[in-house]
């Protein structure tokens, strides 16, 4: 059997590279739910307990894990509230231990936003507008940008050339090719003047919410895109609701950060490309032990079927007209 580089994270070498800087682990250690990364709570002899991240080997070169850190640190510089990396007295937040690339940072408690809750929305869009406010005054140089070659184009064809099952393959080969024409019409419209430095994946289990107030955590996937790809995942249900949780979402965006309303026509292009690109990051991790431990449902008939239907509906909702700002 083909060994995973996750293999040598021992338990051993999560304290050794803790201990490494300087620390001293009380052999405390608890796995938390990480797949893309490895994720340990370390406890710390006379102090609290730090969060460990060891990056996946050959994920993202060092510029880019130091373009995301620096990214959270002039956040938090800007008393934004996300988690950052932890840096050491050398000035460094990215360490290497035995090939492991890996960042400490501070232990943060909380629980996910209930998004039925419009206050919370107001809160999250305040909070996303000082992001974008300060993402916008610089440009990423490593990380990645949204695109619908890499998320959808690319995702397809993988996924055609070595997972999609043979009786499916013609429905899925003829459906993506028409979503990937209606997202390229729709995603044309983006100019540069759109692109700011974004979190990539604001979904509720990467905030804590706590005291009123939403921490955002895991920047791991920040990225270039328009701010309507860290808005457009809180909202959710019929359209009537859709509608009054945007309404509070770009109220407290407002009060930072200019909206453009004619972003909200790139919302099921931006859904389309990350339900395709979700589906190829599953696939393309399968030979890691802990994603076919995780995701049982993953590459089966059944998931196929059902995913072929969800995008059917996705090729519908890009022929609605997007919601509108009240």
């Amino acid at each position: 059997m083909n060994q995973h580089p996750y293999d040598a994270l021992t338990p051993d070498l999560v304290i050794d590279a803790v201990e490494s800087i300087g620390y001293l682990s009380d052999a405390r250690l608890l796995a938390l739910n990480s797949y893309e990364n490895r994720v340990y709570q370390v406890g710390i002899e006379e102090g609290e307990p730090l969060i460990a991240k060891f990056y996946r080997p050959g994920r993202w070169s060092e510029a880019q894990i130091l373009e995301e850190h620096q990214f959270s640190l002039d956040l938090q510089e800007a008393e934004i509230s996300v988690v950052a990396p932890l840096v050491d007295d050398a000035g460094y937040s990215l360490h290497q231990y035995q090939g492991f690339p890996f960042a400490l940072f501070p232990r943060r408690g909380g629980y996910p936003p209930e998004l039925d809750n419009l206050d919370n929305l107001l809160v999250l869009g305040r909070t996303l507008g000082r992001i974008h406010a300060l993402g916008r005054a610089e440009s990423f140089s490593h990380r990645l940008a949204i695109s619908v070659e890499r998320m959808l184009a690319e995702a397809r064809e993988y996924l055609l050339e070595n997972f999609i099952p043979r009786e499916l393959q013609p429905a899925y080969e003829s459906l993506t090719a028409d979503l990937l024409g209606a997202v390229t019409n729709i995603y044309s419209e983006v100019g540069t003047a759109d692109l700011i430095r974004v979190h990539g994946d604001c979904h509720v289990g990467n905030i804590l919410w706590r005291d009123d107030v939403a921490h955002f955590v895991d920047l791991d996937d920040c990225c270039t895109a328009p701010a309507i790809q860290d808005l457009w995942m809180f909202l959710n249900g019929e359209r009537h609701d859709r509608q009054l949780q945007l309404s509070e979402l770009i109220e407290g965006y407002s009060e930072f950060c200019d909206f453009d309303p004619r972003q909200l026509r790139w919302v099921e292009a931006l859904r389309t490309l990350r339900l395709t690109n979700y589906a190829a990051w599953l696939a393309r991790r399968w030979e890691d032990p802990a994603f076919p431990r995780s995701f049982t449902w993953f590459n089966t008939e059944r998931y196929w079927a059902e995913h072929i239907l969800e995008l059917r509906e996705q090729l519908a909702a890009l022929q609605e007209e997007p919601l509108e700002l009240l």
